[in-house]
């Protein structure tokens, strides 16, 4: 499944802000460099994300992965802005429920919940 292969690398991504962000308080300039492209990044992973959720809802799967997706884009675009505006009493919260929402959702792509319905086929229907 496409979905989770992107959810999954998603949440990877999500989960190496929060420790590129500690390492920069540790005194490492470097951190923060890697952590803006990665966070900016991480909108347009969404936007594939949003991309692939969209023809897995068209094609049986569940209408919950757009909406999930499409809140997590949101979020993450607010979260850049408020990086930039150096907003961390905002930023911060805000990060933490980000990595929990991308990490819930790449966990439930691999729950039965997550498969495709296909609808039967008429050979399938009892006469």
């Amino acid at each position: 499944m496409v979905l989770r292969v992107v959810a999954v690398t998603h949440a990877v991504a999500v989960c190496l802000q929060p420790v590129l962000a500690g390492v920069y308080l540790n005194g490492s300039g470097t951190a923060l460099r890697l952590h803006e492209p990665i966070g900016l990044g991480l909108a347009f992973a969404s936007l594939g994300q949003l991309v692939i959720a969209t023809i897995y809802w068209r094609s049986g799967g569940r209408a919950a992965a757009v909406l999930v997706t499409l809140l997590v884009l949101a979020a993450e675009s607010f979260q850049i802005a408020m990086g930039y505006n150096r907003q961390l009493a905002l930023h911060i919260p805000l990060g933490i429920a980000i990595v929990a929402a991308v990490c819930a959702f790449a966990v439930w792509t691999f729950r039965p919940a997550a498969a495709v319905r296909r609808p039967r086929s008429s050979s399938e229907v009892p006469a």
